[in-house]
């Protein structure tokens, strides 16, 4: 820690660049001192003050060395750009922060904003800095100011149209560009918000030239000023709109961010030109900026911030699709398990077809690649057939569930909730049934029809004894349960972004309109074609996301030694029952079939709880639900429990058919 007379003693206006630079850093690192408390840093900017007011010769040094550091500093791009990204763009600005936190910066630079985050970089300095009151912000200005200049304010003034002027031209850059001029309200453009933008912030130049920032027609400008930047950003919120009907792009969203900071920011700048306390409206600007520094580093903040409206059209987009996942009356429920028995089928042949690959003996990478294929296949015919997989439902139910909290305040709306969460499990329950208990005789079937054409049965005992280690309880099987609903979630997220993307860049229209494909469909079948890729495109992404993930992410994890394998209770129920064909009836003696059978409902549990849990989580912070009675909520469900467990698992003779809450 430097002392206060060695800093004094060290400060030299003709030093080199980084020399001056590196004087002020070490000042306001002395300034913090050990950030005990804002006060004790105004109480050294005190000491500070009183020791240059007793030394005339350091308090000529300083002047020479202000006035140095304002020759050399544009401190223009500092208030008007600071916090901002370069480049308009999401991923670059995502590159630059990365650069930023891994590589160091210099003090040897005339960027002002680079010399401000290393001079101020901790939120404690925006602490002290709001502490600076009138009386020393005087004494500090008078310390640095010649005497002989009284028109020294004046280049704060310009500096602050100068930063104001920079502003308004990046807002209107933005404001015709076609990426948002394209998606604003008919009477947002009608109004033209953007077009005299910069004309009035001449006026305002022209009228603080003629006259005092208390002078009449300057306010008068500044209020007409004010009212051109509210009508600007009413103009980039409506864009808004839009992107709720038509789709949403984070890259789109980071510049109508960009462009309603800069707005806010010309409203800072415009509050402190204006202000009867210049000084102190300064260092109340230069606290913010320390803020702005702290978010300007942050990439989970970047992403939180661009990434929400996509994180809710997703949860819509799931939540629509979700809904026909869940069964409210005994029709419904007995179309659940007729759906769940086809998956259940289908998946038999899957789980052959598993066998059948491994007895290639394809490489890992191979092997997991035509594997995910496989399954990406399989899950695509069975929903092509309109048939169900149970483990592919949480993950689209759970934002329909976390959509309805929104309004769970009253009582009837928490009754109407645990409603909805019983069908819900029920639904889960009858899919998995229909799952589980058919695949395992089907299997059974097909591996008995093998070994009568063939000798052999599916898998021969060796084969069968690895299917018993690996599906054991005892084994890691619940751990990879869970990483398999991880998988599930994440398949779930890519399919809102594909739909969302499919949406955003209008492909449906594109197929039923673009004059190429029409010539080759024909306009009948295009339209067709365009309806049902519209109907389908997230149910096709989810899928092939899902098959490969299965096949791929284990031996990508196999690669680098993580032994991470996938464990889904359809599946892992259908490789049982070939173990059990290929063992015989001798294998309801062996303990570990029976460890294998425990095994299947915390597979299950797992597969079905991860994922739900992991997009409940997502939805709830999509839709902004907060301050929701999580106590009471659980009170009423174990209430419903104790009073009608059977409700869980099969739907009561009366449920009549209710139609979901509005979403």
């Amino acid at each position: 820690m430097y002392e206060l007379t060695t800093l004094l003693d060290t400060l030299d206006p003709q030093a080199g660049l980084a020399r001056r630079h590196l004087w002020l850093i070490n000042l306001l690192t002395w300034i913090r001192g050990d950030q005990s408390t804002p006060q004790a840093a105004v109480d050294r900017i005190q000491l500070l003050l009183d020791a240059l007011e007793a030394r005339p010769e350091t308090r000529g040094r300083l002047r020479a060395w202000w006035q140095r550091l304002r020759q050399t500093v544009d401190i223009t791009i500092l208030l008007a750009d600071f916090g901002f990204a370069p480049r308009t763009a999401f991923l670059s600005e995502l590159a630059e922060r990365l650069r930023r936190k891994l590589l160091p910066g210099t003090p040897e630079t005339i960027d002002a904003s680079e010399l401000f985050a290393l001079a101020l970089p901790t939120r404690f300095d925006a602490q002290w800095l709001a502490l600076l009151d009138e009386a020393l912000l005087a004494r500090l200005g008078a310390l640095l100011q010649e005497p002989t200049h009284p028109a020294a304010p004046d280049h704060w003034q310009a500096t602050l149209l100068e930063a104001i002027a920079y502003c308004s031209s990046q807002v209107s850059a933005a404001g015709f560009s076609p990426e948002l001029r394209l998606r604003m309200s008919e009477p947002a453009l009608r109004a033209q918000p953007f077009h005299a933008l910069a004309l009035e912030v001449a006026q305002l130049q022209v009228a603080l030239m003629r006259g005092s920032r208390d002078d009449a027609v300057v306010q008068a400008t500044a209020v007409q000023l004010r009212e051109r930047l509210e009508a600007c950003r009413q103009a980039v919120a409506s864009v808004y709109s839009h992107l709720d009907d038509h789709g949403i792009s984070v890259g789109l969203v980071f510049r109508l961010r960009q462009v309603r900071e800069r707005i806010l920011r010309i409203r800072e700048l415009l509050d402190c030109l204006l202000s009867p306390a210049p000084a102190v409206s300064a260092a109340r600007l230069l606290a913010r900026l320390v803020h702005v520094g702290q978010d300007r580093h942050s990439i989970r903040a970047l992403v939180a911030a661009n990434s929400t409206l996509l994180a809710a059209k997703m949860a819509e987009r799931s939540a629509e699709t979700g809904e026909h996942y869940i069964t409210r009356n005994r029709a419904e429920y007995r179309d659940m398990l007729g759906k769940a028995a086809g998956g259940g089928a289908l998946t038999a042949v899957t789980t052959l077809l598993k066998f059948l690959l491994a007895g290639l003996g394809l490489s890992v990478f191979w092997g997991g690649f035509w594997a995910g294929a496989m399954y990406a296949a399989s899950f695509v015919l069975i929903q092509l057939l309109h048939c169900t997989l149970a483990t592919k439902q949480p993950a689209m139910t759970a934002p329909a569930m976390a959509a309805r909290l929104k309004d769970i305040g009253s009582g009837e709306a928490l009754e109407t909730f645990v409603d909805e969460v019983t069908h819900l499990v029920r639904s889960q329950v009858a899919a998995v049934l229909g799952n589980v208990l058919m695949v395992f005789p089907v299997v059974l079937l097909m591996s008995a029809a093998i070994q009568f054409a063939t000798g052999h049965p599916m898998i021969d005992a060796r084969e069968a004894q690895h299917v018993l280690h690996a599906l054991t309880l005892l084994g890691p099987a619940a751990f990879f349960a869970a990483f398999t609903g991880v998988l599930l979630f994440a398949a779930s997220l890519i399919a809102g972004w594909f739909e969302n993307w499919f949406v955003f860049y209008r492909l449906d229209s594109a197929m039923r309109y673009n004059p190429r494909i029409t010539a080759v469909l024909g306009p009948a079948r295009a339209d067709r074609w365009a309806r049902f890729m519209r109907g389908h495109v997230s149910g096709f992404a989810s899928n092939i996301a899902l098959g490969f993930m299965l096949g791929l992410v284990p031996a990508f994890a196999d690669f680098f030694g993580l032994g991470l394998e996938a464990r889904h209770v359809t599946l892992s129920t259908g490789q049982l029952a070939a173990a059990c064909a290929a063992l015989g009836w001798e294998v309801v003696r062996l303990p570990a079939l029976w460890w294998c059978v425990a095994a299947i409902p915390v597979i299950g549990a797992l597969n079905l709880g991860v994922s739900f849990y992991l997009a409940f989580r997502l939805a709830l912070q999509a839709h902004n639900v907060s301050g929701v009675d999580r106590a009471r909520i659980r009170a009423a469900i174990w209430a419903r429990w104790r009073s009608a467990p059977a409700s869980f698992f099969v739907p009561a003779h009366d449920s009549r058919v209710a139609l979901p809450p509005a979403l």
